[in-house]
């Protein structure tokens, strides 16, 4: 082990350790007393429940899919693959428990010290998420890279590690997606809407599972997502490194598949150094050092990954492979804002929503699926940008292919190279969600509320420009995923460059075929998961009006509403529902490998990251654009709480529930999954196909 590896490890055990201790820094401060312990309880049993049948489901698929790597790749890709799942799921749980033991503390001490105090506390929460993300994710990697030897072979083993953590993310999004949103619609619908009750009413019974569906969906099933991408980007820039950067003038391979390890050990400092700066003043806006932490660690990681990537590739070359990091960066940052432009109530199109929400319904809908159409068209062309700068600052000096594809593939690693801060941010959402839903149940005074809603509408932003980041991210990520595909296919079957890309031509009937079937992957999915969150949600509804209607003194306080009954009747559906999402993403890129072929495999991969990009960016944005102009108007805009505004965007809300929640968020890790899948079965696919290379 050379003294680079070294200094990756002890990064990304730093990362761990620094988690632990932010975990006990968070876990000392005091829970407060009465209805908010109880309240907290709640919460926290619901969350444990959840994630202990989710993750026996997620186990009994885990081993299948281990037992045929083993069966049908090698022992050590198989090996790969549990760790990457245990390493998700540990990464997860960690970052979720520490985050619901935050939540009734961020609601004491902004009680009894203010904003700034419970804005820090409420980001440590996160931040242990973050840390153990990035952590984790970066140390078993490195731990495999190290083990494992330094040769194809090896690293192609690695893609076990990413598909075990694909496999995880898609079941642990979609299913706390349908938890969490199904428990949001069934508690608005009849709470807010049909008997007029407040947002976190203790006299609603679905109120507690909604609360538990803030921490499985945002924090468990996101950081699951982004621990994914994380990893994914590193291993594919990887594989292109040790398939096709083989005798590259005087620089080796190993010093190409360790820049992306060396990016994303700078990110794990950056996202430590940047979380000090997240403070504020009383009564200023949290929103604003969320964002600034972000920006810090964009600056922190292009400072460090400039010596770090020049000591590996020296000259003029070094200069240009940290260009590419530079790329990627600015492209995530780009995407992050224009996510934040369209979702917060500070600009224009949140308030244009809401205004337009005094004349009905129909007019918030349509106001705001405009906004989140329009806010995909600057990502998109962000990640053209990054893709093709990075592909042409390499390509153009050396008139290397490969490299060029490198550098899109590192220009994914740099974006992504931000992980730790962006989920630490996104943790914080519901942290701060679960806060104001507290304060609300244990009827604390306007002046604690005041605090902990601020804090939850900077919340809100922040899981906004997160699910635009994961998005983004996913996409620059599919696109090295693709990119490693291709260098697999030519390191298989030993064509020439030439030949191979002769055939990868929109002239083939079978690349065609096969776009035509990825374009509406990302459809079809969505359209599986909404239908479970509304199931599951009619199921609620129901059970929710029972109560009501059966024990009348819920309503006037005289009775306690049965809690229990409704986080289980949630939990029961979103487990039922998690699986077929899974089904389609591992099963459809192998039957469209065997039957279309690794061209036709090629032209579906493309094809649905493509339509992904745009539903994923569309409904991740559109439906924080109309909670957020509901809440605008809840803040005392066009006529406030209960007026008919008020009641329109309530609407939209629920609408944008699931898009935003569940079905959106799940498409990043859709097209991740079937690129992963190739991957990991590309060999398989090339032999049963091979007739295809040779055809004259």
């Amino acid at each position: 082990m050379g003294y680079v590896e070294g200094f990756i490890l002890a990064v990304a055990l730093i990362a761990i350790v620094y988690a632990l201790i932010t975990s006990y820094r968070v876990l000392k401060e005091p829970k407060g007393s009465g209805r908010m312990i109880e309240i907290h309880e709640f919460i926290k049993e619901g969350a444990r429940a959840y994630l202990k049948k989710q993750y026996t489901v997620i186990f009994s698929i885990a081993v299948v899919l281990a037992i045929l790597l083993a069966v049908f790749g090698t022992l050590r890709m198989s090996l790969s693959y549990v760790l990457g799942a245990l390493s998700s799921i540990i990464a997860g749980y960690v970052g979720m428990r520490i985050a619901v033991n935050a939540n009734v503390r961020t609601t004491n001490v902004a009680a009894e010290k203010g904003l700034n105090k419970a804005l820090r506390l409420a980001f440590n929460g996160g931040l242990v998420m973050g840390l153990m993300t990035v952590g984790v994710g970066l140390l078993l990697v490195a731990l495999q890279y190290v083990v494992y030897g330094e040769s194809v072979e090896a690293i192609n083993d690695i893609i076990g590690y990413s598909f075990g953590a694909s496999s995880v993310a898609l079941f642990a999004r979609v299913g706390g997606g349908i938890y969490t949103k199904a428990a949001d619609i069934g508690s608005d619908l009849v709470g807010k809407v049909e008997v007029g009750i407040p947002e976190d009413d203790p006299r609603n019974p679905g109120v507690i599972a909604d609360n538990v569906g803030d921490n499985v969906g945002d924090v468990a099933g996101m950081g699951a997502d982004l621990f994914e991408s994380y990893v994914g980007a590193i291993i594919s820039t990887m594989v292109i490194a040790s398939t096709q950067l083989r005798g590259l003038g005087t620089y080796s391979w190993v010093s190409f598949a360790l820049i992306p390890m060396l990016v994303a050990a700078a990110g794990v400092i950056a996202s430590i150094l940047s979380s000090f700066v997240v403070r504020t003043r009383e009564g200023g806006d949290p929103s604003r050092p969320l964002t600034l932490a972000t920006i810090t660690a964009s600056i922190l990681i292009a400072v460090m990954s400039v010596f770090t990537v020049t000591q590996l590739i020296g000259g003029e070359l070094g200069f240009r492979v940290w260009t590419v990091v530079i790329a990627g960066l600015i492209a995530g940052v780009a995407i992050g804002l224009t996510s934040d432009y369209f979702t917060n109530a500070r600009y224009s199109p949140v308030r244009r929503v809401a205004k337009m929400s005094e004349a009905g319904p129909a007019l918030t809908i349509l106001t705001g699926f405009a906004y989140g159409l329009l806010s995909a068209f600057i990502p998109a062309l962000m990640i053209s940008i990054a893709s093709l700068l990075s592909f042409l600052v390499l390509w153009l000096p050396t008139r290397e292919f490969w490299l060029g594809i490198y550098g899109v593939a590192l220009s994914a690693v740099g974006m992504l190279s931000l992980t730790g801060v962006v989920v630490s941010a996104d943790a914080y959402g519901p942290i701060t969600d679960n806060a104001a839903g507290i304060a609300e149940q244990a009827g604390l005074g306007d002046e604690v509320r005041t605090v902990t809603d601020k804090l939850d509408a900077a919340g809100n932003t922040m899981k906004s420009v997160s699910k635009g980041f994961a998005i983004g991210s996913a996409a620059l990520t599919a696109l090295a995923f693709i990119g490693a595909y291709a260098s697999i296919l030519q390191h298989y079957t030993g064509v020439e460059l030439t030949k191979l890309f002769q055939n990868l031509t929109v002239l083939d009937a079978k690349l065609v075929s096969g776009m035509f079937i990825g374009v509406v992957m990302p459809a079809v999915f969505t359209a599986v998961v909404v239908l479970a969150v509304s199931d599951a949600a009619f199921v609620l509804i129901e059970e929710i009006r029972r109560q009501f209607r059966e024990r009348p003194g819920i309503l006037e306080f005289r009775e306690r509403p049965d809690y229990g009954r409704a986080v289980a009747i949630v939990t029961t559906y979103a487990i039922k529902r998690l699986i077929l999402p899974g089904l389609i993403a591992i099963a459809t890129p192998l039957i469209v490998g065997f039957t279309l072929g690794p061209h036709g495999l090629a032209g579906m991969l493309l094809a649905a990251t493509i339509s992904g990009l745009l539903l994923g960016l569309f409904q991740g944005n559109v439906g924080n654009t109309w909670d957020n102009a509901k809440k605008y108007i809840e803040g005392g805009h066009h006529g406030g709480k209960g007026s008919e505004a008020h009641k329109a965007t309530v609407i939209g809300d629920t609408v944008g529930d699931p898009m935003k929640d569940a079905a959106g968020p799940s498409i990043n890790i859709l097209i991740k999954l079937m690129s992963i899948v190739s991957l990991v079965f590309a060999y398989y696919i090339v032999t049963y196909n091979m007739y295809e290379f040779f055809i004259p």
